[in-house]
C-alpha cells in the first residue's frame, strides 16, 4: 500500500473549485489524453453512487472495466472519499478536501492504493495524474470566469 498526498491552490473561491471537482464532464476535461471513459456518467458526483465504467490509458490501449463507489459525499464541507478498484488495481482510495484560503482555495487529494507487485508503478502514476488535473482546471476555471487569467 502507498499513499500519495498533493495540493493545489486557485485563485478562485472554494465553491468554484469543489464545483468542477466534483462534476464528470469536468473530469472527463481534466483527463483528456491522459484517460478515457466509456459509461461515465454526467452530472455531479453523489453520496452513495457506485459505478463501473471502461477506462484506456491514453485512449490508446485496450479499454478495461473499473469501478468507482462514492463512500463519503459532504457537499457543505467539499469533501468526498471514493474506493475504486480495476484495471490492475486492487484498491485505490481517494480522499478529496476543497478548503478556502486567504487567497481563493486549496485542492488536496489523498490516494491509498494498493496494486500488489506494481503498486509503486501505479503509485507514480496516481502522482503524476492528479499533477496533471491543476492546470486543465485553471482553465475551466479561467472560461467561467472565477479565476485570474492564466499568464
Amino acid at each position: 500500500m502507498r499513499t500519495i498526498s498533493l495540493t493545489h491552490n486557485y485563485a478562485a473561491p472554494a465553491r468554484d473549485v469543489w464545483e468542477i471537482a466534483i462534476d464528470y464532464d469536468c473530469l472527463s476535461e481534466v483527463m483528456a489524453g491522459l484517460v478515457t471513459f466509456e459509461g461515465l456518467p454526467t452530472g455531479r458526483v453523489q453520496a452513495g453512487q457506485s459505478m463501473t465504467v471502461m477506462v484506456s490509458l491514453f485512449g490508446r490501449l485496450p479499454a478495461q472495466p473499473y469501478h468507482m463507489e462514492v463512500l463519503v459525499f459532504d457537499d457543505e464541507q467539499m469533501h468526498f472519499q471514493s474506493s475504486e478498484l480495476g484495471a490492475g488495481v486492487k484498491s485505490w482510495n481517494h480522499t478529496l478536501r476543497v478548503i478556502p484560503t486567504e487567497n481563493g482555495s486549496q485542492l488536496s487529494d489523498t490516494i491509498e492504493i494498493d496494486a500488489g507487485w506494481a503498486t509503486p508503478l501505479f503509485a507514480l502514476w496516481a502522482r503524476y495524474l492528479y499533477t496533471k488535473r491543476h492546470a486543465p482546471r485553471l482553465r475551466i476555471l479561467q472560461r467561467r470566469g472565477t479565476s485570474p487569467s492564466l499568464n
